[in-house]
C-alpha cells in the first residue's frame, strides 16, 4: 500500500537552503547569499554554521512572506557555487521573525543553575575586557575629537579656537550615461568578489564576465554582449545594496 506524501510546509517568512557548495568559506557564503537574496526584499538575517552537520545549508530570513516566495520560484535550482541550490520554506519560525511578531519566548534552559553559578564569573571576564579596552577607547575619542565640526568642540585651555577639518576631495566620476555594453560599478564593498558579481550579473541574458580592478575594491567592470542587454542589467541593480552600507552605483563605461 502506498504511502501518501508528506503535506507541503506552508509558505513562510524562512527559506531552508541546502545543496550549498561546502567548499565556500562561512563569511563568503553568507555575503554571497545576501548579495543575491536582498533583491528580493529585506532580509533580517542569514543563518549558517560550520559544524558537519549544518554544511552545505543556510536559511534566508526575509521580513515578509511575499518576499520569500518570489525568492523561491525565481532562484530554485540557481548555481551557486557551480551547485544548484535547492530552496524550500523552512519548517520552524526563525528566532528574528518570532521578536519582530511578538511571539518570541526564551528557551529554557535546562542547565539554569550552572548557569546561575557562572554569571558572576562571566560578569568579571566583562569587566576585565573593559578595563583592557579603556585606553584603546580612549586614544579613539582624542582621534576623533578633531573630527567634531567647528562650535562643536569644548573650549582649548588657551582659549584658541580650533582649525576648521580640511575639505575632502571628491573622487573624479569616470562613468558615462551613453549606452555601452560595459558597465562600470562603483561603491562596492571592500569584501566584494569576482564570484559575488558574476552570481548577480549572470542572471541577465547576454552577461559575458566581471573584471575586477587590481588594488581597488571599490570599482569594477562588468562587460554583456550588447548596450541594450547592459542597460537592462543597469537599469534593475543600479543602487542595489551588496552589504546593507554599500548601494552599487552603476554608468556605463566610457567608449
Amino acid at each position: 500500500m502506498m504511502q501518501n506524501p508528506p503535506p507541503p510546509i506552508p509558505p513562510s517568512q524562512t527559506l531552508y537552503l541546502n545543496n550549498l557548495n561546502e567548499k565556500v568559506k562561512l563569511e563568503e557564503l553568507k555575503k554571497s547569499l545576501y548579495a543575491i537574496f536582498s533583491q528580493f526584499g529585506e532580509i533580517l538575517e542569514i543563518v549558517a554554521a560550520k559544524n558537519l552537520r549544518a554544511r552545505g545549508q543556510a536559511f534566508v530570513v526575509f521580513k515578509d512572506i511575499n518576499s520569500a516566495s518570489n525568492a523561491l520560484r525565481s532562484m530554485q535550482g540557481f548555481p551557486f557555487y557551480e551547485k544548484p541550490m535547492r530552496i524550500n520554506y523552512a519548517k520552524k519560525k526563525s528566532d528574528a521573525v518570532a521578536k519582530l511578531d511578538g511571539s518570541y519566548v526564551a528557551k529554557d534552559n535546562k542547565k539554569g543553575t550552572k548557569e546561575k553559578r557562572k554569571a558572576p564569573e562571566q560578569g568579571g571576564e566583562a569587566k576585565r575586557v573593559m578595563e583592557k579596552a579603556m585606553p584603546m577607547m580612549g586614544m579613539m575619542q582624542g582621534m576623533m575629537q578633531g573630527m567634531i565640526p567647528p562650535g562643536m568642540q569644548p573650549p582649548a585651555a588657551n582659549n584658541v579656537p580650533p582649525m576648521p577639518p580640511k575639505p575632502r576631495p571628491t573622487p573624479p566620476q569616470t562613468g558615462s550615461e551613453i549606452p555601452h555594453k560595459i558597465l562600470f560599478l562603483q561603491n562596492l564593498p571592500p569584501e566584494t568578489t569576482e564570484m559575488m558579481l558574476t552570481m548577480l550579473f549572470e542572471q541577465f541574458p547576454g552577461f559575458k564576465e566581471t573584471r575586477l580592478v587590481p588594488g581597488r575594491h571599490d570599482i569594477a567592470f562588468v562587460e554583456f554582449e550588447v548596450d541594450q542587454q547592459a542597460s537592462q542589467a543597469k537599469q534593475a541593480l543600479n543602487q542595489f545594496k551588496i552589504t546593507p552600507k554599500n548601494a552599487m552605483s552603476i554608468s556605463f563605461a566610457n567608449k
